[in-house]
């Protein structure tokens, strides 16, 4: 997978480019099954980080698109992806519910002072939703 640095994402993206905004703290490209859905990975301490090391980069943690026909899962490690095996819907569920109970603990922790105001109310509100 080819990467691009750039300041916004543009709109026509290419299939095999990972585009990258750290203005945004996000990347996007489309999914590598070649379904053509454009796959959005924010950067965050309960998101997606990103390694660059001068020559490749990685993502971490999978990319598991559950929202998508497809449902492909995979990882982009040294611009390459890498394949994993597809969840079953309980593996999904249970997946989603480790991530929201990730955020949530971050976001609420004394750990998390330093974030934005905004986003914590943001964050409990989107927790809030998925409670109900």
């Amino acid at each position: 997978m080819q990467h691009k640095f750039v300041e916004y994402i543009p709109e026509d993206i290419e299939q095999g480019t990972l585009y990258i905004s750290m203005q945004y703290a996000t990347a996007v490209h489309k999914c590598s099954c070649g379904c053509g859905e454009e796959v959005v990975t924010p950067f965050s301490p309960t998101d997606w980080k990103l390694l660059f090391d001068g020559d490749s980069i990685s993502l971490n943690p999978s990319i598991g698109n559950w929202g998508f026909a497809c449902k492909s899962h995979y990882f982009i490690k040294n611009s390459q992806v890498i394949w994993c095996k597809q969840w079953s819907n309980q593996q999904i569920a249970c997946g989603k519910k480790h991530d929201l109970k990730n955020k949530s603990d971050y976001y609420t922790s004394n750990s998390a002072t330093e974030s934005p105001k905004l986003l914590k109310k943001f964050w409990s509100k989107v927790i809030t939703f998925f409670k109900e």
